[in-house]
């Protein structure tokens, strides 16, 4: 499976640097980026550490857990994609290795969403989105 050909108006689109992120993507891996030099995890993918500056960094799978730290129910986007999706949940999470991360929490229940929530990644067109846990929600 390859990176979606076509950009998206809710992904970024690939390129050489990026390309190896959207192919895990695209066959179900969430990966990170991990400094060798101060050891941290980090996300959005980056060919430095935002914590040390170092260039010393590489590609890492993500265990693919996370826990909600912040949600909105969007009810009105006039943009596509968004518009055939409302309402959805735009999303902080915190994932399990450390770095925060901007997604969507897709097929939760009203009421189920609460800060500290669990959670685990799925992908949704090559693009990683989050679900609760099972037995959280």
């Amino acid at each position: 499976m390859t990176a979606p050909d076509a950009p998206g108006h809710d992904r970024p689109e690939p390129d050489a640097f990026t390309l190896a992120y959207w192919e895990a993507a695209a066959e179900g891996r969430l990966l990170l980026r991990r400094c060798g030099a101060c050891g941290l995890a980090h996300h959005y993918p980056r060919e430095f550490c935002p914590h040390c500056w170092s260039e010393d960094v590489g590609w890492e799978r993500a265990s693919g857990l996370a826990t909600l730290y912040t949600w909105s129910v969007v009810h009105r986007n006039d943009l596509p994609p968004f518009k055939g999706r409302t309402p959805y949940v735009a999303a902080v999470v915190d994932l399990a290795e450390g770095p925060r991360m901007m997604t969507e929490v897709v097929g939760a229940a009203d009421g189920d969403l609460r800060a500290g929530a669990e959670l685990r990644v799925t992908f949704r067109e090559g693009v990683p989105v989050f679900v609760m846990r099972a037995g959280d929600g």
